[in-house]
């Protein structure tokens, strides 16, 4: 049976994709994805440039949260849009954007004692008030000639655990996952590779405290990636999600969105979804 094209992770401008919110969505809708949400990290400012672009819209973001030391990424979907209860989920992401902008600083200081300079005044205002973060540092790093690509960027300096990163530790899992659970959120775990196994550890923790459900269909799974993903929700009674994971001219491996979602997963993640 044909799949549904969904796309419920993707970024714009409004963190660290290279294109706006409304022609992020276009692109969307022109490849016939029926059920589109813009992710952007930890803020929902590009919302409303998407909606009535494709045939469905949610309003969602991607959390920042951390766990054992590492950078854990939450999907929330806005289940019900305009309830008033998500005015808590907004209050919250402006204090973690502004964390944002004090872990560039942070980073940067780091980077100085390696005899390597970067202006995050700059950076802050050129962003014109979007969320900050990793990836404009490894941009700045590039443009320096310090590194040749964006992930060299992160792999010497800025990955968890490199010599430049400053650990983003606003919310751990547990908290954003009570941000959501009062916000009305559904949640997911995004791009569960980057975990590994500790991915497994952690759905079995917190599936009882709303992280129901796992990206197994993500833009740059192989068919033996997105299978062990299936298992694992299988296993643990996981609603399937699926994104591109799309940040435009900022992640070219990803060259464009949607991913088919088999129909007795997308009619499951609808359900779940209150649509």
């Amino acid at each position: 049976m044909r799949g549904v094209w969904v796309d419920l992770h993707c970024h714009s401008t409004h963190s660290d994709g290279s294109e706006p919110p409304e022609e992020v969505a276009r692109r969307a809708a022109r490849r016939g994805v029926e059920l589109f949400c813009l992710t952007d990290h930890d803020s929902c400012a590009g919302y409303p440039a998407t909606v009535g672009i494709c045939r469905r819209v949610l309003r969602g973001l991607e959390l920042t949260c951390r766990y054992d030391g590492r950078t854990v990424h939450v999907l929330l979907y806005d289940a019900v849009c305009d309830d008033e209860r998500w005015e808590a989920v907004e209050a919250q992401l402006r204090t973690l954007r502004e964390e944002r902008k004090n872990r560039l600083y942070a980073i940067a200081e780091r980077l100085a004692r390696l005899g390597i300079h970067i202006d995050v005044q700059a950076i802050i205002a050129e962003a014109g008030g979007r969320s900050v973060g990793r990836p404009d540092i490894a941009r700045a790093l590039v443009a320096a000639g310090v590194v040749g690509t964006l992930d060299e960027a992160f792999q010497r300096f800025i990955r968890d655990g490199a010599v430049a990163d400053v650990p983003l530790a606003h919310f751990s899992v547990a908290e954003g996952l009570t941000l959501g659970q009062r916000a009305g959120a559904k949640m997911a775990l995004a791009h569960p590779h980057t975990l590994g196994q500790q991915s497994v550890e952690l759905l079995r923790r917190y599936r009882h405290c709303g992280l129901e459900g796992l990206e197994c269909y993500y833009g740059l799974y192989t068919q033996r990636q997105r299978r062990r993903w299936l298992s694992v929700a299988r296993k643990l009674d996981l609603v399937v999600t699926g994104g591109s994971d799309f940040h435009g001219s900022s992640l070219p491996q990803i060259r464009d969105l949607g991913v088919a979602l088999p129909r007795f997963h997308a009619d499951r993640l609808c359900k779940w979804l209150e649509l």
